[in-house]
């Protein structure tokens, strides 16, 4: 009985530790991720900064399954090791939550069911909150609009673009065409683009799509 006492008194001890240091992790990541910075440095990637504060979080639950143990150290540095990509990751969160996976795993393995749970729903629920304030997808492309009378015809084109939500930037203007790097939410038809550049125009108006995959 007294060894049972004690083993839920821990159980307990370890899942108050799990609410007061996951959520300090998760802040200390947010912290360093938008940390201050010159202007010269560019812009922040957003998927970036999520990462950082997930891989934050990852790191308290790992330590929180490591806690003084030798073995379980030893133990989680060969579950990382069989860890390979074999496709390219587009979005770095995906290979976080591979991580949370792994380090909720770790914790069943090892009977911190209580840690497991807790930082399983931890993880969804923050992963859902920076997700939320993730600005929407966007593929870009080269747009090429080919017309006799281009000149003419640009203010028309970017009154389309301007009604659709596109963002462009014009990188060549010539008497017979007109190019643009356009800004386009995913869920955007670019057939149904060039249908009505072509219905405002003349005759003429011919118009290429060259989608530019991301830096």
């Amino acid at each position: 009985m007294p060894t049972n006492a004690a083993t839920v008194l821990g159980g307990a001890s370890e899942i108050r530790l799990a609410f007061i240091r996951l959520p300090l992790a998760a802040l200390f990541g947010t912290l360093l991720a938008l940390r201050p910075r010159r202007r010269s440095q560019g812009a922040r990637k957003v998927v970036v900064m999520q990462t950082q504060i997930m891989l934050a979080v990852v790191g308290a639950v790992i330590m929180l399954v490591v806690g003084n143990s030798l073995s379980r150290a030893f133990g989680i540095v060969g579950a990382a090791g069989l860890i390979r990509y074999r496709s390219n990751i587009a979005d770095p969160k995906d290979a976080v939550v591979m991580l949370c996976a792994l380090a909720a795993g770790l914790a069943v393995g090892v009977g911190l069911y209580q840690i497991g749970a807790i930082a399983t729903a931890f993880m969804m629920l923050l992963l859902w909150l920076i997700e939320f304030f993730e600005p929407p997808a966007r593929k870009r492309f080269e747009l090429r609009i080919k017309t006799s009378t281009a000149v003419e015809y640009r203010s028309k084109a970017e009154d389309v673009f301007k009604a659709l939500g596109l963002d462009h930037e014009l990188l060549v203007e010539d008497e017979d065409e007109i190019r643009y790097s356009v800004s386009a939410p995913v869920d955007v038809r670019t057939k149904d683009v060039s249908d009505t550049l072509k219905v405002i125009g003349p005759g003429d108006v011919v118009v290429r799509w060259e989608e530019k995959k991301p830096s």
